[in-house]
């Protein structure tokens, strides 16, 4: 899944980065300039809606759409709540994904079309 959403973003001309944890990602250079996130709900460490609230915490509301094989209307509801763009239940569709993207992007202010990465 990782892939093929990397695949299908940069196929629309955004530049893009996988990471492998949410671990990762927070450690990574990228976090401070994330122009949209997109991230699974069951992560390895760190859940998708623990790595939103990290971000949250050091004041980040990076856009963010959330993807997942399991779901359960309480996450939905806290995502959302918490400022998440969309909330995507595996298997969705490229067009499915190009709209969560373009809400995300619009979201972003300056930067919207700017770089996807996530």
């Amino acid at each position: 899944m990782r892939n093929a959403t990397n695949r299908l973003v940069r196929s629309l001309g955004f530049i893009a980065y996988t990471f492998t944890s949410a671990n990762e990602f927070l450690q990574s250079p990228y976090v401070n300039h994330t122009s949209c996130l997109i991230v699974d709900l069951r992560l390895p460490n760190m859940t998708g809606l623990e790595l939103q609230s990290a971000l949250l915490a050091k004041g980040l509301a990076t856009p963010t759409i959330f993807i997942t094989a399991y779901p359960e209307d309480r996450d939905r509801v806290r995502a959302i709540e918490a400022g998440a763009v969309d909330f995507l239940t595996k298997p969705f569709d490229g067009k499915t994904m190009i709209r969560a993207l373009s809400a995300a992007l619009s979201r972003h202010g300056p930067h919207a079309g700017g770089q996807l990465r996530g």
